[in-house]
């Protein structure tokens, strides 16, 4: 079963990086869960650059990351995982909008320099597969109606800062959720004073890994990572993490603390998709 665990790593808290914009005051209620329990119980996902500076970005766990970064604790665990590795897959989430003026929505969006948006076709069905790369973003709103966002660049960077500008004209404005639908009938019921559904385009893994080595962080929950195995109720002591020895030694404990546990049999490998429901 050894062979089958997720690797786990100590790491410097200051080298996990975020890849989408994140509110460090998300993180007030975890330090004092973290603080009451004594223990990291599901330690965040992080892969490494390719550059050699041992920073990794996060995939998953960035309220995590950022509650040890305010805690000033030294040193983090984290699951490192490789941007090969086949049990690493990109999904995508989109964002429904609710609680703000659909009209204002649109005309915020409209106005921004450089952005090509215009009302098309609700009824036009495209695989985001197939979607032009001129394509930014599309949006429906609760009549039906349906706009798409496009820009000429085809440069990365360049199409992720127009996203960004996109978001921004929304996230202080609107209540905003993460969704799978497409569509807003999907939505229907789910929300009251529904503002739109905005369709987000898919990213491979090297190219969210690319624009956070450049320090270009992408809007909040469109990334939706998926990981196997995934490492939960790990419940590794923090004052093991906040301990006064080096990196290598703290490493050296964690290994040790991990084939005891196996030993044991404190440790489940579960080969199949599992749905837990005491979280």
């Amino acid at each position: 079963m050894a062979n089958n665990l997720p690797h786990l790593r100590i790491l410097p808290t200051n080298a996990l990086v975020a890849h989408e914009w994140h509110d460090d005051s998300r993180a007030k209620p975890l330090i004092d869960r973290l603080r009451a329990s004594g223990v990291l119980r599901n330690p965040p996902v992080v892969t490494p650059f390719d550059d050699g500076t041992n920073r990794h970005m996060v995939l998953d766990g960035a309220n995590r990351s950022s509650a040890f970064a305010q805690m000033g604790l030294p040193h983090i665990l984290a699951q490192v995982i490789k941007e090969e590795d086949p049990g690493l897959e990109l999904k995508k989430w989109n964002h429904v909008l609710w609680n703000w003026d659909p009209k204002a929505l649109v005309e915020s969006i409209r106005k921004l320099p450089d952005i090509s948006f215009r009302e098309i076709d609700p009824g036009i069905k495209r695989p985001q597969s197939e979607w032009p790369t001129k394509t930014l973003v599309w949006l429906q709103l609760p009549d039906d109606s349906a706009y798409i966002a496009r820009y000429e660049n085809k440069d990365l960077r360049a199409r992720a800062n127009q996203l960004a500008r996109i978001a921004h004209t929304y996230t202080d404005k609107a209540h905003l959720d993460r969704t799978t639908a497409q569509r807003i009938s999907e939505l229907n019921g789910q929300y009251d004073n529904l503002t739109a559904v905005v369709v987000y385009p898919p990213f491979k893994v090297h190219q969210v890994l690319e624009l956070c080595e450049a320090g270009i962080l992408l809007p909040p929950g469109v990334t939706r990572f998926l990981i196997s195995p995934r490492a939960l109720r790990v419940n590794y002591p923090l004052d093991e993490l906040a301990a006064d020895k080096s990196l290598s030694d703290k490493n050296i404990a964690l290994d040790r603390w991990v084939s005891e546990r196996v030993a044991r049999k404190g440790v489940r490998y579960y080969a199949e998709s599992t749905v837990l429901y005491d979280e």
